[in-house]
């Protein structure tokens, strides 16, 4: 068999297990919702707790404590419609006939990454801003999106200046989630190859 062969094989094991295991949509949507919620307020504080806990527990804390919140449904809501995207785009891709029309499906994986990327800056932009309104210091939405996208220009025209990395490590711990789908086919491509290597 080829490596592709077997990770193919794989892919469609892994989807079969996914078919046994899930049950009724109306039970395991909200238990796939509710565990991408706690994986991002997770992945919120590891963020900020390891990037920035001077701000955390300084006098801004009320605000880091109730910006999780929001931050955990929106991006719960994306990560799990992205879950569907991927089995949908995984299904497809075992019917590809070809080695580079199943490559070429499933790395549509990658697309969902990057849009996860400026999801992020949106769910926080949203997030301060609803947070602004709760504690009574009201910021426009415009500035709120206006201090992000500052933040990603300075991470990428100056990534080695620290305030920088701070920023591209917590973009990387918030992207966590995200990365799932592709961290799934990496890691099935390199034990297709693995075994490949053992048959031969």
């Amino acid at each position: 068999m080829s490596v592709v062969s077997i990770w193919k094989q794989s892919l469609a094991q892994l989807l079969a297990f996914y078919d046994w295991k899930r049950g009724p949509f109306k039970t395991f949507f909200p238990k796939l919702f509710l565990f991408f919620i706690f994986l991002n307020i997770t992945c919120y504080w590891w963020a900020i707790l390891t990037a920035y806990p001077n701000e955390a527990f300084g006098p801004e804390k009320m605000h880091y404590f109730l910006i999780q919140f929001p931050v955990g449904l929106f991006g719960a809501l994306f990560d799990s419609l992205s879950f569907f995207v991927t089995i949908y785009i995984a299904r497809r891709a075992l019917q590809a006939t070809s080695t580079r029309s199943y490559i070429a499906h499933l790395s549509i994986d990658f697309i969902i990454a990057i849009l996860a990327t400026w999801w992020v800056l949106l769910v926080f932009s949203i997030s301060g801003w609803l947070v602004s309104l709760i504690q009574q210091s009201p910021e426009s939405f415009t500035q709120r999106s206006y201090v992000y996208e500052q933040r990603l220009t300075e991470a990428l025209s100056n990534p080695t200046n620290t305030e920088s990395l701070k920023n591209i490590y917590f973009g990387v711990i918030m992207g966590v989630s995200a990365f799932l789908p592709t961290l799934t086919h990496l890691t099935l491509s390199l034990r297709s190859i693995v075994i490949y290597q053992r048959q031969k």
